[in-house]
């Protein structure tokens, strides 16, 4: 590994995650240009599933923090291409469970993952090509790298879709949790959609997400037989956020998983798997 390099990529992580932190509990931003926009979230969940997943055996206190740079590249363009921007972000995960600070690492940050993407919009309809790195401080998994491809539509709506393939060397690891070096790269692919609509006189808004997890090949391996569950998993939920003091917001929800073999297989207990689950969430947001 470059050394270097992964101490660069460690600055522009704990950069990003410092940002999220002063941007929820510091008071409202001096005004930024139009071409650049800072979001920021803290969350707590009642457990964490990574599509479909679950990361916690014995869930605690789990809080996730995330923040997002973007930076407008053509706001209003003549071409095909009507608008164009870049992002980057992290998103972390920190936890008391057992993968965090009860667990056999002894550390409450469980994940710490960068992302780099370009959109380009081309009308209602936009496209988006991003690097991720899933890590884990705490080494409680192998750091996973991934390449996704979005489409989505700008319409009431909202659908997308999203393809993903892990990649890297036999040190890499995968998304779920395949032996070092067995050459399973997973391929991910998601389909969905994000309607919403303003309620109480547009003070709040209200969202119903649904989107599907499906493996095109070696995403959700069984971890005794070895097969590929092709359904990952199903997830619907509703998503309430009410705005304040303009540049923030509180938001809350509560999303229905249901899952694959696999998946459920993860998700099991001393009294077998487990195909469904229901997860509720609160956080706080801020934009500038």
């Amino acid at each position: 590994m470059d050394t270097t390099s992964s101490y660069s990529t460690r600055l522009i992580r704990m950069a990003l995650l410092v940002a999220v932190v002063a941007g929820v509990t510091a008071g409202p931003a001096a005004a930024q240009t139009k071409r650049a926009t800072f979001n920021g979230a803290i969350d707590f969940p009642t457990v964490y599933f990574f599509r479909g997943i679950r990361q916690e055996a014995d869930p605690k206190f789990t809080t996730f923090l995330a923040g997002d740079l973007g930076i407008s590249l053509l706001a209003d363009g003549s071409g095909s291409v009507k608008t164009a921007g870049i992002n980057f972000g992290t998103w972390n995960a920190l936890m008391t469970g057992s993968s965090g600070s009860d667990g056999p690492q002894d550390g409450a940050f469980y994940e710490s993952d960068f992302y780099a993407s370009l959109t380009l919009g081309f009308g209602a309809v936009s496209v988006t090509p991003m690097f991720t790195a899933y890590t884990s401080p705490n080494d409680m998994f192998t750091t996973v790298k991934e390449i996704s491809f979005k489409v989505a539509h700008g319409s009431k709506y909202a659908p997308y879709g999203l393809f993903a393939f892990e990649f890297g060397g036999d040190d890499s690891g995968q998304a779920d949790g395949g032996q070092l070096g067995d050459g399973k790269k997973g391929t991910y692919l998601e389909l969905g959609i994000g309607p919403s609509w303003p309620v109480a006189g547009g003070k709040a808004t209200v969202a119903v997400p649904v989107k599907l997890g499906l493996s095109l090949k070696d995403y959700y391996e069984h971890p005794i037989t070895g097969e590929d569950s092709k359904f990952g998993y199903i997830d619907g939920g509703v998503l309430i956020t009410v705005p304040f003091a303009q540049k923030f917001n509180v938001h809350g929800g509560v999303n229905f998983l249901g899952l694959g073999d696999t998946n459920a297989f993860f998700n099991g207990d001393e009294d077998g798997d487990r195909s469904s689950w229901v997860i509720a969430s609160v956080g706080l947001g801020v934009t500038f």
